[in-house]
């Protein structure tokens, strides 16, 4: 089932994670559904036209216990609401996670952006969400004795 030009519910879904322990990653209500396809209409598909092809991601939805497998906040991951998706593009036709940041922060309407570990001149990975709040918060990751730390991003 198509959940946007560009992804579908199974794809949505997949998780390495829920594959290696035999769980079912499962949308918890309906209105997880939703917001994957709200997300993908405000962020996911309008970065796709953009750079003209589709970016990979390694997570999309979550339920509880995928996210607690993962190592995600328990109580504030976006990713459980279907609301957040961690792209990362490094490499692909040029594109690297940083300047997908930087495109994000400065043409989109999302809720939380965070540059997800790596260093100082390439994340990790980039997290980003979108919900109702759009409080536009710009956050570093980075762990301190194997636990996440965030700070404003400069």
């Amino acid at each position: 089932m198509s959940i946007s030009k560009y992804t579908t519910l199974e794809d949505a879904l997949f998780s390495a994670t829920a594959e290696r322990y035999g769980i079912i990653n499962a949308p918890e209500k309906t209105e997880h559904i939703s917001n994957m396809r709200l997300f993908c209409e405000k962020i996911y598909d309008p970065l796709c036209d953009h750079y003209g092809l589709i970016l990979p991601y390694t997570s999309f939805y979550r339920n509880k216990e995928v996210n607690k497998r993962v190592g995600g906040s328990s109580t504030k991951s976006q990713h459980m609401l279907g609301q957040a998706m961690d792209i990362c593009p490094r490499g692909l036709n040029g594109l690297t996670n940083a300047k997908l940041f930087k495109y994000i922060k400065e043409n989109l309407p999302f809720d939380q952006l965070i540059w997800e570990f790596g260093n100082s001149t390439e994340p990790g990975w980039v997290h980003v969400s979108y919900s109702v709040l759009h409080r536009r918060q710009v956050l570093k990751a980075y762990k301190v004795n194997n636990t996440t730390k965030y700070d404003p991003y400069d």
